[in-house]
């Protein structure tokens, strides 16, 4: 098993500077690997953290699961909890989840967020 610390402040809470929000959103997003869709979602969760950039987690129903596999890696964040990662044909650990995060970033919980997120701009 992998597991590393993320360093991660929480919603709502800053800490040295470091902040995070979670907030809904109706942005159309979308995730291509290969050519193959991953997820598409018209309501992923915004995750805002101070020098990063913004972060989507997808509802579970805007995911194709079929095309995860479950990784071993697991990282823990002092002020987001325990993510677990899955990967994906042809690249390791690219999608994580909170299943049980702290609860000021509740909200996240069982959403999936990928590394590379496309934002579709609708006409």
């Amino acid at each position: 098993m992998t597991s590393h610390s993320t360093g991660h402040a929480s919603t709502g809470h800053a800490s040295k500077g470091h902040r995070i929000t979670v907030e809904p959103s109706t942005t159309h997003v979308r995730v291509v690997r290969d050519g193959q869709l991953l997820a598409e979602s018209r309501r992923p969760l915004l995750l805002r953290e101070t020098g990063l950039p913004v972060r989507y987690y997808l509802p579970p129903e805007d995911v194709r699961t079929e095309h995860l596999t479950a990784s071993d890696t697991s990282t823990h964040c002092p002020f987001k909890g325990d993510a677990s990662y899955w990967s994906v044909p042809g690249g390791a650990d690219l999608v994580w989840a909170y299943p049980d995060p702290k609860a000021e970033v509740a909200a996240i919980k069982g959403h999936f967020c990928f590394h590379e997120t496309e934002v579709v701009e609708d006409e």
